[in-house]
C-alpha cells in the first residue's frame, strides 16, 4: 500500500538491524519484533522529511518519499581530506575584484544545488535563492538602486549611520567604480518565509555553505551587506523588482564570480576565543 511517505523496505536486503528505527528524530519508524521496519499511518504528518532512515541503512533498503537510495552518494572513502578542508576554510578570503565574465552555468547551477543542501531548522527547507545569473542583470540592478539612492540624497532621506551611501553614489557617478556590488557579475540574496522556525539562520547557514563550495570551485565570494541595507532598508522597493516574497525574511546577499585577484597563503588569526562553560 502507498502512503503519503511512501516508506518501503526491501525485505530482500533489509538486515532488521534497527538503525533507522534508531536513529529517526521524530522516533515514528517502528519495527516488530517478527518483521520489518514501518511507519503507522498515523504518525506519518509528525515525519521532517529528514530523510535520515534512508542515508543511514547500510544496505539501502529503506526508501521513502519515492526516492531510490541508488541515486545517493556512497559517503565511503569519499568525505574531503581534512588538511585540505583546513585551508579551504582558513584560506577563504573576500573577493573584491573580479573578472568581467559570467559563471559557466553548469556550475552556477550546481553551487546553488550543493548549496541548498544546507541544514535548517526543523528541516523546513524553505530558503529561496533569488539569483542574478548575468553581469548584464546585475548592472540592472545596480543602475536601478544607484537611481533610488540618488533621489533619496537629494530628498535628504537617507537613514542616520547609513549616510556612506551618499559617498558610493558619488564614487559611482565621478569614477564608475561600484563599492556596493563590487563589479561582480553575480549576486546571490538568501529569504525565507517569517513562518519557519529559524528563517535567518537558515539563510546565514546556506550562504556559508555556497561560500565554501563556490571558493572549492575557483568562485570567489563576498558577503554583501551593502546590497542588503540598499534593497531591503533603503529601497525596499528593489524586493519587488527582484520579485521576493513579502512574507520572506532576507538574510543576507552575495556577490560573486571568477576572481581577478590571487591570494597565496592563509591569514594567521588569535586562538579563538573559547569559554568553557560549567
Amino acid at each position: 500500500m502507498t502512503t503519503m511517505l511512501d516508506f518501503k523496505i526491501d525485505k530482500n536486503s533489509c538486515t532488521l538491524c534497527g538503525e533507522c528505527v534508531t536513529d529517526c528524530p521524530a522516533r515514528i519508524i517502528a519495527m516488530p519484533e517478527d518483521g520489518y521496519p514501518y511507519i503507522p499511518i498515523e504518525k506519518e504528518g509528525i515525519c521532517y522529511k529528514c530523510q535520515h532512515c534512508l542515508t543511514i541503512c547500510p544496505t539501502g533498503s529503506v526508501s521513502i518519499l519515492g526516492l531510490d537510495p541508488a541515486d545517493s552518494r556512497t559517503l565511503a572513502g569519499r568525505y574531503p581530506d581534512p588538511d585540505k578542508l583546513e585551508t579551504l576554510i582558513k584560506g577563504r578570503r573576500s573577493v573584491r575584484r573580479y573578472k568581467d565574465e559570467n559563471l559557466d552555468p553548469a556550475l552556477f547551477q550546481k553551487l546553488l544545488d550543493v548549496a541548498w543542501h544546507a541544514p535548517t531548522g526543523v528541516n523546513s527547507r524553505q530558503v529561496r535563492f533569488t539569483v542574478l545569473d548575468s553581469k548584464e542583470k546585475v548592472a540592472q540592478l545596480r543602475d536601478a538602486v544607484m537611481a533610488g539612492l540618488e533621489k533619496l540624497i537629494e530628498e535628504n532621506a537617507l537613514p542616520d549611520g547609513l549616510y556612506s551611501f551618499a559617498n558610493f553614489v558619488q564614487i559611482w557617478k565621478a569614477h564608475k567604480i561600484d563599492i556596493i556590488f563590487r563589479g561582480a557579475p553575480h549576486l546571490l540574496i538568501a529569504s525565507a518565509p517569517k513562518t519557519v522556525p529559524s528563517p535567518e539562520p537558515d539563510c546565514l547557514i546556506a550562504l556559508s555553505y555556497f561560500e565554501l563550495f563556490a571558493q572549492a570551485n575557483g568562485v570567489g565570494t563576498v558577503w554583501n551587506g551593502l546590497a542588503k541595507w540598499a534593497i531591503n532598508d533603503l529601497l525596499p522597493e528593489t524586493r519587488q523588482l527582484l520579485g521576493i516574497p513579502d512574507d520572506h525574511v532576507i538574510g543576507y546577499a552575495m556577490a560573486f564570480g571568477y576572481p581577478d585577484v590571487h591570494f597565496a597563503r592563509t591569514v594567521q588569526h588569535h586562538p579563538a576565543l573559547i569559554h568553557r562553560a560549567l
